[in-house]
């Protein structure tokens, strides 16, 4: 649902402090957001997050625009409250560390060690707010001889294996390893971390106690390898590119079609039998090549080569609602201009448009969870820099309008321009 007002959301009565930028740690804490917490992001006033200017494209295109923001920083930071501090100085880290006693939550994205000189480090901060969870997000975690690395989501896809199951077969054309189309290792660590932070969460329930949770790119990477990883610690052989073919599932892949192609993934023997009734060649489930998945993987290429005979005589559409109909596993393969107006992806309302301040409002993408009784809300478009300064000074910090202007003049804070 979209809103003008904030609504009580699974996670309302929860406080962030958002002291991350990029995707991985924004991602996190907008998923808090959508899910009813208060998250403060707390940015550079010159500048902000980095991703502000990753683009085009951009929400305002006139370079003139207070909001110009790209369409990158949209991404993963909805739902927020900006502020606009200078840590670095005394009075800024200071002020930081006053919210910090107030907050629930803290998440950083800092290499390592970076904020205790700031004094808003977990070990300082856990003294005066022992219930507070503190999340840390970097390439290749808190231990170990690459912490002080920096790790970018393409790096740690590389590092992680990800890249080396990724692309076509060795001594095929394209052959090189390939990196995902999205940041996913940035997502993967994200979502990750929002698990750790609500498990904490119900930890500190039981206990009062907080804790310090250490996320690392390269171990939920790892992590994600899911059989990929198992298969090569079972037979200790290290699994190959494959292109769009499946390591243990024959077939399982793209097919050509009269005016494109299509994915058919079948998982069963009744699958393959229903698969080969809508072919038009039904004897095909009774070829002893073709008999099971273990028969099929030992002729993968025949049976590749036959079904692909088969599926180039149709449309994919043709293809997709005969298959459908016979509940064999099948789909077209969108560009992202087809999948929002797929009428599955709009019956399930997956673009927004939450409320922004100069433009009206600003296009998004909705969280996935779907809960009964307190779903995602998406009360406001990602903050233009600096645009809760002076509320959450006054409103949270207390401060009077005299001392919030103080702090703005010196330049210790910033605040959006009208």
């Amino acid at each position: 649902m979209i809103d003008s007002a904030p609504a009580k959301g699974a996670l309302t009565g929860l406080r962030v402090l958002d002291l991350t930028r990029v995707l991985a740690g924004p991602w996190a804490t907008q998923t808090l957001a959508d899910l009813g917490a208060q998250v403060i992001k707390v940015e550079r006033p010159d500048g902000g997050d980095d991703t502000r200017i990753w683009g085009p494209p951009f929400i305002g295109e006139d370079p003139a625009d207070n909001a110009h923001d790209a369409a990158y920083y949209a991404t993963a930071n909805r739902n927020k409250q900006s502020l606009a501090i200078d840590i670095a100085s005394e009075k800024g880290a200071s002020l930081v560390r006053e919210l910090a006693l107030q907050s629930d939550i803290f998440v950083e994205n800092f290499k390592v060690g970076g904020l205790a000189k700031y004094g808003l480090d977990y070990n300082s901060l856990a003294q005066d707010n022992p219930g507070l969870i503190y999340c840390s997000i970097t390439g290749f975690g808190q231990t170990g001889p690459y912490a002080q690395r920096p790790g970018y989501d393409y790096i740690i896809q590389a590092m992680s294996g990800l890249m080396s199951v990724t692309g076509q077969a060795p001594g095929t054309p394209g052959d090189e390893p390939m990196k995902i189309g999205v940041a996913l290792s940035d997502v993967l660590t994200g979502l990750n971390s929002t698990i750790g932070i609500l498990a904490a969460v119900n930890h500190r329930h039981t206990t009062g106690r907080g804790q310090h949770i250490d996320m690392s790119l390269l171990d939920v990477s790892v992590a994600s390898l899911a059989n990929q990883a198992l298969s090569y610690l079972v037979t200790g052989n290290a699994p190959m590119r494959m292109g769009n073919a499946h390591p243990t599932i024959v077939p399982y892949q793209v097919f050509p079609t009269a005016d494109g192609h299509m994915i058919i993934a079948v998982g069963n023997q009744r699958q393959f039998e229903s698969m080969a009734q809508v072919l038009g060649d039904p004897q095909m489930a009774k070829d002893p090549r073709f008999a099971n998945n273990i028969a099929r993987l030992e002729h993968r290429q025949e049976t590749i080569e036959a079904i692909s005979a088969l599926s180039c005589r149709k449309t994919t559409t043709e293809w997709i609602d005969l298959f459908g109909a016979a509940n064999v596993p099948c789909g077209p393969i969108n560009n992202i201009d087809a999948v929002f107006d797929d009428p599955q992806v709009q019956a399930r309302g997956l673009a927004i448009a939450p409320p922004h301040p100069q433009h009206g409002s600003v296009p998004g993408v909705a969280n996935p969870i779907r809960m009964s009784e307190t779903p995602p809300v998406y009360h406001s478009a990602p903050p233009v820099l600096g645009q809760h300064t002076r509320e959450i000074l006054s409103d949270t910090l207390g401060l009077t309008a005299a001392e919030c202007e103080q702090l703005i003049s010196d330049g210790v804070c910033g605040e959006a321009k009208t």
